[in-house]
């Protein structure tokens, strides 16, 4: 049983310890979580997926993610927002996916609404509620890590402001950590110092 603190792994290397349950977990902790994502389309991608893990553990999430990408036309926010009730009735019975209406609706609804919004606005609202790196120390175990902060609940009331939905403070702080606006690796987990 980990105490919080960094664990080595099958390779010996030192990682956060909720990154050792499952292969999948360590090629998404060493390859993708806390890197930097840029683009609209992949941010709507990173805070859909958010938005359907509430409440779920993100491995299932995880396991489904070309699945919710076959469905949602690759989170191209263009052709999300002109999803119709077929669209919805279509992901209701795709078995590759979270069939859950609310999170469907509200989906296909921040798509809508990101349509209207300038190229690069999404980019930029969400980037600019990164908070300062020196100003964070590296945390020493997962009970440094928070669930929400001040910056994410700023971006969550931002995002809703603009008219998304699901985007609560822990969605919105799951969204940072996965987008690399925050590093939440452990001080002493291999993929702190990855580029």
């Amino acid at each position: 049983m980990s105490d919080g603190t960094a664990v080595a792994g099958p390779d010996g290397a030192l990682r956060c310890p909720w990154a050792l349950s499952t292969p999948d977990y360590v090629t998404y902790h060493d390859e993708e979580w806390g890197r930097p994502v840029h683009g609209d389309d992949a941010l709507f991608e990173r805070l859909s997926l958010e938005a359907f893990q509430s409440g779920l553990s993100w491995i299932t999430i995880l396991r489904r993610r070309e699945g919710f990408r076959a469905a949602f036309a690759g989170f191209e926010i263009a052709k999300v927002a002109t999803f119709t009730d077929t669209d919805k009735d279509r992901l209701l019975a795709d078995a590759g996916i979270i069939r859950n209406r609310a999170k469907i609706e509200a989906t296909m609804a921040n798509a809508r609404a990101l349509a209207e919004w300038t190229p690069g606005d999404l980019d930029d609202l969400i980037w600019s509620h990164a908070p300062d790196p020196a100003a964070r120390p590296a945390p020493k175990t997962l009970a440094d890590v928070p669930a929400v902060t001040p910056e994410s609940t700023a971006l969550s009331k931002a995002l809703k402001k603009r008219g998304l939905r699901f985007v609560g403070p822990t969605t919105a702080y799951a969204l940072m950590q996965a987008c690399g606006l925050v590093d939440d690796h452990l001080a002493s987990c291999v993929a702190r110092s990855a580029d």
